[in-house]
């Protein structure tokens, strides 16, 4: 992550349990916070289409397609993760 000018920064506030909760699934992956890791995770979803303007199928699931579990191993790859 890159070091940002602190006013470009603000706080996002979740639930302790779920704080801790990912700092015990990042330990090993080589993101170095969880604010790192939510991040990373929120700058995915916000490149994806939103879900009105997703094919009905992809919706009724729930799930990521193969196209998108592909391309996430294949970031995560490049990036050292996996």
């Amino acid at each position: 992550m890159v070091a940002r000018d602190p006013s470009e920064m603000v706080t996002l506030k979740i639930p302790r349990p779920l704080y801790e909760r990912l700092g015990q699934l990042i330990e090993g992956t080589g993101f170095r916070s969880v604010t790192e890791f939510a991040t990373y995770v929120l700058r995915d979803l916000a490149s994806h289409p939103p879900p009105a303007q997703r094919p009905e199928k992809e919706l009724a699931t729930g799930r990521m397609t193969d196209a998108e579990l592909a391309a996430a191993r294949e970031r995560l790859r490049e990036l050292g993760y996996l």
